[in-house]
């Protein structure tokens, strides 16, 4: 591969890669070079050290997550014109979510920051950040439903709490989901992370996500 066709954005996914493979404390710039075919050396024509190939790694993760959303845009809609329940769109919403961060580049993404999280405050925050606004994005359908008297009216802070609530049961059961769909991704090499849509889908975690935030939802 000639150097012309190497970009930050390419080496970026390498690293995230191996990171998969092998951790990123693990990962060192002969992996990146030997996974985009080049010399070890061409890598400094983009990134001056390894440290700064991995804080370049966190923050182009980062703004992936930032673009990604619980709540599509404009589909409140559904529930301002009575089209919907509250089981039913949720159920719709929790399904998206988690086939989303089953495929790539969310699902390395996903592993690669939650390890990260632990020893680098950017990679805690970026964590924080996506579990702040989907709680919000939560806040906004029940108060959605709340004003078409689908689910009981409730204060500022009542909502919060609920969305808090719920927020919590789908990032725990999507972290289990994910922890076992990367162990089938072990389990057979040659699939690769890549093709995960071609394993048979494993959908215990979220009929189960699905029945809890039922649950909550039926009290409401």
């Amino acid at each position: 591969m000639s150097k012309k066709n190497i970009s930050q954005e390419k080496i970026i996914q390498s690293f995230l890669t191996s990171a998969f493979e092998k951790s990123a404390g693990a990962t060192s710039l002969a992996d990146i070079s030997e996974i985009l075919e080049i010399k070890k050396a061409s890598l400094y024509n983009h990134f001056e050290n390894r440290d700064a190939m991995y804080d370049a790694t966190i923050y182009h993760c980062g703004k992936e997550v930032e673009s990604i959303k619980f709540l599509p845009e404009k589909s409140l809609e559904s529930i301002q014109n009575n089209k919907t329940t509250p089981s039913a769109f949720f159920k719709k919403m929790i399904t998206r979510f988690f086939e989303m961060y089953e495929n790539e580049p969310l699902f390395q993404i996903y592993v690669f920051l939650h390890t990260e999280q632990y020893f680098n405050l950017d990679a805690l925050n970026i964590v924080e950040k996506e579990i702040e606004s989907v709680t919000n994005e939560i806040k906004e359908i029940l108060s959605a439903f709340a004003s078409v008297d689908k689910i009981g009216k409730k204060n500022e802070k009542e909502l919060k709490d609920l969305a808090s609530a719920i927020t919590s049961i789908i990032f725990q059961q999507r972290d289990f989901y994910i922890v076992k769909r990367k162990e089938t991704v072990r389990q057979n090499p040659d699939c690769g992370a890549g093709s995960l849509f071609a394993l048979p889908t494993d959908e215990s975690s979220l009929n189960k996500t699905i029945k809890l935030v039922d649950t909550i939802l039926k009290t409401l």
